[in-house]
Formats: C-alpha cells, structure tokens, sequence
C-alpha cells in the first residue's frame, strides 16, 4: 500500500487542536475539583470525555505516521520515549519532592513506603495502583495527586501496539485489519459496559475505558491516515454523515459509529481549513495535560481565590500555561531530535 503524500501531513491544524483539547480537560477539572457551582458551565458546553477521546483521534493518525516515517523500530521507540518520557518523569517526580511542604506528616512519615510506592507506581504508568502521596489533599473533594495521568498508560500500551499492528496490516492488508481491531475494541467496550450495568460494578466500567475499549480512537484516527486520499476526494460525504451519526448519538446510542464518526470531524478539522502554527513558539498542550490537575488541587489545598471563583480559573490557567511553558523550554525540547515536528514548528 503506498503511503499518503499530502502537504496537510506537515501543515495541519493538530497542534491547536491538542492545545484545545488539553484546555478543555482543565476546564472540566477546574469545575470538578473544585465543586464551584459558577464553574459548573464549562460540563454543559464542554467534555473532557470528549476531549480525551479525540487526543486518542489525533494520537492514531500522527502515531501511525510517525512509524511508517521511522527507519527502524529502534527509531521509533526512541522518538516515542524521547517525547513522552522526560516530561513525564519531571511532574512525576516534582510532585513527590516538592509536595512534602504542604503534607499534614512529618518529613519521615512523608519519605515513607507509601512515597516509595507512589513515585513507583507512576514512573511505570501504573497510577491507579498508588493515586496519592502521604499526607497531601487528603482534605481536598479528591486526594489524588495527578488525577489526568491515567490516559499515559493507555496511550503508552497503544505506542507497543503499533509495530504489531502495522505488521498485521502489511500481511493481511490494511483495511480488513483496521476494521476487525475496531470492531473487537467496540465490542469489548459495550460488553464490560453492558456488564457493569447489570452487577452494578464499577471495576467492569473501569476496563471498558482502558486500553482496548479505547482503541476503537485510535483507529479511526489511523484509517484517515492510510486512507487519506480517499478522505480528501470525499471529505464532504463523509462530515455530513458524521455530523448526523454524532447528532443521532445524543439521543439513540450508536457505540460502532461514534468512534469513527467523531474522528471524522477531528481529522477534518486537524487537516482543512487551516488556522496557522501555533506550534511556533512551543507545543505546551503536552505540558497543560500532565501539570494541570496537580496546580487545581494545590490552590485548592492552599484555599487561593476560593471566594472567587472566576479568579481562582484565571489563577489556575496562567499557572498551568506557565508551568507547560518551562516544561517544554526546559525540559520537553531539549529531549527532542532536530528532525522533530515539534522543533521544526518551531522555527
């Protein structure tokens, strides 16, 4: 199968669009964290679910491209690591050292097994096991500390997957592999769903959002990448039936469609009617996803602006925006090869 060659490939809309994304989960956070009713707005107009969902859209196709583009798998996993990784490990680990300051336990009840645990269980992905330090947010609505990391592990395992999936494809053929792993991830999601509906078990709703029920995304986003041309030749057919399934969705459920009906509108969006770089100074959505949750509760912890709950918003977002910018310029960047997309927006 020849690969697409198109422009939109290097000049796309993608890095606004994980920036809105990105903002959009800290909106919906900054409400749910908090309990401020003013706040409530932002779950009526906006959706972190939505927001997470399609991060996973965009993820599928620039994944997909990013290892067709690689030289060797070697390269990819490197390029993967290299853009994950060191920020990753930088909030990880700063909010282990640096949140003793505001713990309710002393130093050596702080630098306990339980911190031990905690900052292992993270640096692995594994942050369901182990949500929150000794002693810190414990009188916060919610003790976890970084609440917003659980999609790295999703995202990581998808990372793994996709050698072996691009291996599937080159001897089976694309178009029957991306729909039957599309297909077998709706239908595991609907089955724990269904499952948890019936025992009233929250573990099964759990592992429905996990990996494989999620993977549905990240092939949607994949088929508009090997099937680009198709897409561009046909881009309208295919938003105005989208548009109708995502509108039909509301109000009679259609889980083997949503997924590809959603991706259709991001893909679209991420590669038509282009709004300009706004990777030019720095790709900060990365850094405005993991930083966030951890800013909210600490100004939640501190009590700031809590009479004002529209201040408190600003508060949080210019922190957040801040934070993400030293993230990137002193950490994220520095990480990355001169090949990056990320550095080559930059200049």
């Amino acid at each position: 199968m020849l690969l697409p060659d198109s422009a939109r490939l290097t000049k796309n809309n993608f890095d606004f669009l994980r920036l809105l994304f990105a903002v959009t989960v800290c909106l919906v956070h900054a409400y749910q964290l908090s309990g401020f009713e003013q706040l409530g707005i932002f779950t009526r107009l906006l959706s972190s679910t939505v927001a997470v969902k399609s991060f996973f859209v965009v993820s599928g196709f620039l994944i997909f491209m990013s290892y067709e583009h690689s030289a060797t798998l070697v390269s990819y996993i490197h390029k993967r690591i290299r853009r994950i990784y060191p920020a990753y490990f930088t909030i990880v680990m700063i909010c282990a050292l640096v949140l003793v300051t505001i713990s309710s336990k002393n130093i050596g009840d702080y630098f306990s097994l339980e911190w031990v645990k905690y900052v292992t269980a993270n640096l692995v992905f594994l942050n369901f096991l182990h949500l929150t330090l000794p002693g810190v947010f414990d009188l916060n609505k919610l003790a976890a500390v970084n609440g917003a990391l659980w999609t790295l592990k999703i995202e990581v395992m998808f990372y793994l997957a996709v050698p072996v999936i691009v291996l599937l494809c080159r001897k089976f053929s694309h178009l029957p592999v991306l729909m039957l792993t599309y297909c077998l991830s709706v239908i595991y999601s609907e089955v724990l769903i269904a499952a948890s509906q019936r025992t009233g078990a929250g573990i099964y709703l759990e592992l429905a959002h996990q990996l494989p029920g999620y993977l549905s995304y990240f092939m949607a986003g994949t088929f508009f990448y090997y099937f680009l041309p198709v897409f561009e030749k046909y881009r309208g057919y295919f938003v105005v039936l989208a548009a109708l399934t995502l509108a039909t969705n509301i109000f009679i459920g259609l889980p083997l469609l949503e997924p590809f009906a959603l991706a259709t509108v991001v893909v679209f969006f991420g590669l038509f009617l282009y709004a300009g770089n706004f990777g030019k100074y720095g790709d900060f959505s990365y850094g405005i996803y993991i930083i966030h949750f951890p800013v909210i509760q600490l100004f939640l912890d501190k009590g700031v602006l809590r009479e004002n709950p529209w201040y408190f918003l600003i508060a949080v977002l210019v922190t957040t925006i801040i934070c993400a910018m030293v993230m990137w310029h002193f950490v994220e960047k520095r990480f990355l090869l001169r090949s990056s997309h990320y550095i080559g927006a930059c200049r």
